[in-house]
């Protein structure tokens, strides 16, 4: 019998879960931190890493096709510029007074 899809071991789903919770409190302990201007680039940073992580083993991106992975890089990237191209056309609209 042939497998047709690679699937990792429970352990590492269990310890990435584990990671994912501990990324959960450091991003509730950094919320009470007073980093000035830093707090949200802090915790964007860690959300980034908790998205990462969900991406690559959740979603099984990790052993995707390097095809699969260049087309879903590409879209969100193309996604990304034009959420800040219609965020930013906004701001720069609104009258300040």
């Amino acid at each position: 019998m042939t497998e047709h899809s690679k699937s990792s071991p429970l352990k590492t789903y269990f310890g990435i879960g584990a990671t994912l919770l501990v990324f959960t409190y450091v991003t509730y302990k950094a919320a009470f931190l007073d980093l000035g201007r830093f707090n949200a680039a802090v915790a964007l940073i860690i959300a980034t890493i908790k998205a990462t992580l969900v991406v690559l083993f959740f979603m099984h991106v990790k052993d995707a096709s390097d095809k699969l992975i260049k087309l879903v890089v590409v879209s969100a990237l193309f996604l990304l510029i034009t959420l800040l191209a219609l965020s930013m056309s906004d701001y720069a609209t609104r009258p300040w007074s």
